[in-house]
C-alpha cells in the first residue's frame, strides 16, 4: 500500500512540475510545494503502525537466522512459541545455552545507547529426546511482522555486541495437545519454567501426585523469599519454613502452559511476578 502511494505521488509530482516548467518562474516554488506535500504525505503513510497479521492467540513459528550459532534449541526442533495479543506480536525461543546474556532488536551498533531496550533472559528448561533436561536462556522478543527479516543484536558473555538477521516463519495455531491425566499414583516431571526477570528458577523434575484423577506438582523455588503463589485465583501458602521456598500446588493439565503468580519479599516491598509453568512426564 505504501509502495502504491509513493509511486502515485511521484509521478504525480513530476508531471506537474512538467507543466508549470512553461509558466517561467512560478515553476521552481511550486514544484517545490508539491514535492513538499508528497514527502509528507509519504511519511505521514509510513508512520502508520502495522496491524498484526495474525489473529489474538497462540501459534508455534519457526526461528530463522542468519547463523548456525544463534538458534532454537535443538529439543525445539528450531520451532517457539508467538503469542499474539491485542494485537501485539511477541516470539518465545529457548535457546541452546545460556552464552547469550541479552538480545537488543535493531543494530549492534545501537545497542549501548538503548540500554533499556535491551532483551532480558528467561531460565527455560528443556528435554531432550534422550530425557536429559537442561537450563538455557529463553528470550520473549518483540515481533513487528511475521515472514520479515529483522535486525536482532545479540550480547555474548565476552562483552561484545553482534548483528543478526532472524525472522519469525510459518506460523501455525498451536495444537492443543490431549495429554491425558495419569492414573493415580505418584511420578516424576519436567518443569519448564517462563516469565519474570530469569534470575528465578524451579526445580526440574519436580514430584507429581494423582489422587482421585487430580494432579498435584510439588514446586521447589530457587530463591527462599517466596511467601505465596496463586494459581486460578487461589492463594497457596509455602509448605516448609526453612530453605528454598516449597509449593503444593494443582495442575489443571499436562503440557498446557498454567498461568501462576509468585510473590516475592526480596525487594524492598513485596513483589507480584506473572510466570507460566508448564508440565511434562518424564
Amino acid at each position: 500500500m505504501h509502495c502504491k502511494q509513493l509511486v502515485s505521488l511521484s509521478v504525480a509530482s513530476l508531471m506537474l512540475a512538467a507543466v508549470l516548467t512553461g509558466c517561467g518562474g512560478a515553476s521552481s516554488t511550486a514544484s517545490s510545494a508539491v514535492s513538499s506535500e508528497a514527502a509528507s504525505a509519504v511519511s505521514a503513510a509510513a508512520s502508520e503502525p502495522a496491524e498484526a497479521a495474525l489473529p489474538d492467540g497462540v501459534y508455534t513459528a519457526e526461528f530463522d537466522t542468519d547463523s548456525g550459532m544463534f538458534h532454537a534449541n535443538e529439543a525445539c526442533d528450531g520451532m517457539g512459541t508467538l503469542t499474539v495479543e491485542n494485537g501485539q506480536m511477541t516470539f518465545h525461543v529457548s535457546l541452546s545455552s545460556k552464552k547469550i546474556v541479552n538480545l537488543y532488536v535493531g543494530m549492534a551498533a545501537d545497542a549501548e545507547a538503548n540500554k533499556a531496550d535491551w532483551l532480558l533472559p528467561t531460565t527455560d528448561t528443556v528435554t531432550y529426546s534422550d530425557g536429559t533436561s537442561e537450563e538455557v536462556y529463553g528470550y520473549d522478543i518483540p515481533v513487528a511482522a511475521v515472514d520479515q527479516d529483522f535486525q536482532l543484536a545479540l550480547l555474548g558473555t565476552k562483552g561484545k555486541w553482534y548483528d543478526h538477521t532472524v525472522s519469525i516463519r510459518n506460523a501455525q495455531p498451536k495444537a492443543e495437545e490431549a495429554a491425558e491425566t495419569p492414573a493415580d499414583g505418584e511420578y516424576s516431571v519436567n518443569v519448564t519454567l517462563e516469565g519474570g526477570s530469569g534470575r528465578a528458577t524451579v526445580e526440574s523434575p519436580a514430584a507429581l501426585t494423582v489422587a482421585d484423577g487430580k494432579m498435584t506438582a510439588v514446586i521447589l523455588w530457587s530463591s527462599p523469599n517466596y511467601d505465596y503463589m496463586i494459581v486460578d485465583g487461589e492463594k497457596y501458602l509455602p509448605t516448609n519454613t526453612e530453605g528454598n521456598s516449597t509449593f503444593e500446588i494443582p495442575v489443571s493439565a499436562l503440557g498446557t502452559p498454567l498461568a501462576v503468580t509468585a510473590d516475592t519479599v526480596a525487594m524492598s516491598t513485596p513483589h507480584e511476578i506473572e510466570y507460566t509453568l508448564t508440565f511434562a512426564l518424564n
